[in-house]
């Protein structure tokens, strides 16, 4: 019993840890996730886009640069028109978010 109590735990403690294997999402985290969402928006029209990632494995390895500078010279964009936001992953194991920059 007191096996079965250890093993709990550490299934526990480390289902805590692993919070940071997401993204943002409008509709919250589920073991699968595939969803867009608004940033910000101008009355610009937008004829280039650009697109920044970043993602994370485990929670523990975490790389990439999701800016709105990187998605920016991505697209070769220098005026803003809307930034949008990408996540998608399967929690607890992988998660990655871009950031999409449409403008001219």
């Amino acid at each position: 019993m007191k096996n079965k109590k250890h093993i709990f735990s550490i299934i526990f403690i480390g289902s805590l840890l692993t919070g940071c294997a997401t993204g943002p999402s409008p509709t919250g985290i589920g073991l699968y996730t595939d969803v867009k969402g608004p940033i910000t928006t101008t009355s610009l029209p937008a004829t280039k886009t650009g697109k920044a990632c970043a993602q994370t494995v485990l929670g523990i390895v975490n790389t990439g640069d999701a800016s709105i500078d990187s998605a920016k010279k991505a697209g070769a964009i220098s005026l803003v028109s809307s930034v949008d936001y990408e996540t998608t992953g399967s929690y607890p194991f992988y998660g990655k978010t871009c950031v999409v920059v449409r403008g001219q």
